[in-house]
């Protein structure tokens, strides 16, 4: 059996500029590439680092992967099977239940009028997965995991009566409620405060573990690459310009866009 989750191969997605009057008056219409015949993979269990600029397609190529947005051309495989030869919805849902994302901003992925329950049950009901008292048991135990705890006093309150990081726990646990075998995680911890950041890279790391999940890791910041990625793939102006095993990536640069980047960055290195 393979021990690949994610294959993506010669991945291209477009988006069109917008047009000045006169522009559109003549016809024309021009196109950014946002991903540019991208191609890698992620094996299972795996921490692949997906590293560049604001605007350098990372978010675009992970909600690709997802099929939330639509390739141009290129092919999508998860767990081998090629997501871009499906075209029924109702097809692609089943293999969505087993592919998550957790979102940059918790302030903004959760809704403020749903309580925590309701949140962390959604996808149970989408997916029409159990009772409403099994999916509460596993809202609970999701809650548990991300050490939102004890569940049952986090159950029926609002968005606005948690902490930031909280609100990170709450949006995690609703990724993992469906019990994904891949995640693609964007800058899940660039809107929390330094101190709470660590923590839920362990609790990330430390989940990773426990249910041999794969992460497409979405960051700006190579020190938390650097910490959380087991490889780094540095994606400039669409394009994938450099991959390695993380510490020789960020130690060692090969690209002068990648040096650039080291450059910028004060590398905090780990003592022992």
């Amino acid at each position: 059996m393979s021990t690949t989750v994610i294959q993506v191969q010669n991945l291209t997605k477009s988006f069109r500029k917008s047009r000045t009057l006169f522009q559109a008056l003549r016809g024309e219409a021009e196109y950014v590439k946002a991903i540019d015949d991208v191609t890698f993979h992620i094996d299972r269990g795996e921490v692949l680092g997906l590293v560049g600029e604001s605007g350098s397609g990372k978010t675009t190529l992970g909600r690709t992967i997802l099929r939330l947005e639509e390739p141009d051309s290129g092919h999508i495989y998860f767990e081998g099977v090629d997501l871009t030869a499906i075209r029924d919805q109702s097809s692609l849902k089943s293999y969505r239940k087993r592919m998550q994302m957790i979102f940059q901003d918790p302030f903004e992925s959760i809704n403020p009028r749903m309580k925590v329950k309701d949140v962390v049950e959604e996808p149970l009901q989408v997916h029409k997965i159990g009772s409403k008292q099994e999916r509460i048991e596993l809202v609970k135990s999701a809650l548990d995991d991300v050490r939102i705890t004890p569940p049952e006093d986090f159950l029926d309150r609002y968005p606005h009566e948690l902490s930031g990081g909280q609100r990170q726990r709450v949006a995690i646990a609703r990724t993992l409620v469906l019990r994904p075998s891949f995640i693609v995680a964007d800058e899940p911890v660039s809107m929390l405060d330094v101190s709470v950041r660590m923590e839920l890279l362990n609790l990330m790391l430390e989940l990773r573990d426990r249910y041999n999940l794969t992460y497409l890791f979405i960051t700006h910041d190579l020190t938390v690459a650097r910490y959380a990625c087991d490889r780094i793939a540095v994606m400039r102006l669409g394009k994938i310009v450099e991959s390695g095993p993380a510490l020789e990536v960020i130690d060692n640069p090969q690209h002068p866009y990648t040096k650039a980047l080291r450059a910028a960055v004060p590398i905090v290195r780990r003592q022992g």
